[in-house]
């Protein structure tokens, strides 16, 4: 989880080959009797289908990149169904703190780098995203780290939410 919070606050992505790692280590788990929260298979195998699908709709309205939703279901494979609730409840309170500070900041005249550092870094445009009129299309900005958020709070989740 460490490896996708540096990833994905400093590159706004987290790479595929991250994310099947982490899955394939859950799927080992889950096989060997070594699953560290005792899930059973098919809770864990709901949980990655329940995280990647609820954030599928997301990616598809073109709100959350690919690499997000790929993570929530290799999440889902650690964590299990029940959860991914208060998981993402606490990803979102955090991703919801991070665009309001973005916003605000952009407002404040006197440190625009601060604004620049919650944005990330600027996604270069490649020659095949080039229209035939020489212009780029319109590209949604991803601002917002949210699998760095879910890693957090997964965190939390791991040293307090497992207490109930």
């Amino acid at each position: 989880m460490l490896f996708v919070v540096v990833y994905d606050l400093r590159q706004r992505r987290v790479p595929n080959w991250l994310v099947l790692a982490g899955a394939v280590l859950a799927l080992a788990a889950l096989g060997l009797g070594m699953q560290p929260f005792g899930l059973e298979w098919t809770t864990a195998l709901t949980g990655a289908a329940v995280g990647f699908g609820c954030l599928l709709l997301i990616y598809a309205a073109g709100y959350m990149g690919a690499g997000d939703v790929k993570f929530a279901g290799a999440l889902g494979l650690w964590v299990g169904l029940f959860a991914l609730l208060p998981i993402w409840v606490g990803a979102s309170l955090l991703a919801g703190l991070h665009s309001a500070a973005w916003l605000a900041l952009q407002r404040w005249p006197f440190s625009p780098r601060l604004a620049l550092m919650l944005q990330g870094p600027a996604s270069p445009v490649s020659s095949s995203a080039i229209d035939s009129d020489g212009s780029a299309p319109p590209k949604r900005r991803r601002i917002v780290p949210y699998a760095a958020y879910l890693a957090m709070a997964t965190a939390v989740w791991m040293v307090w939410g497992r207490q109930s």
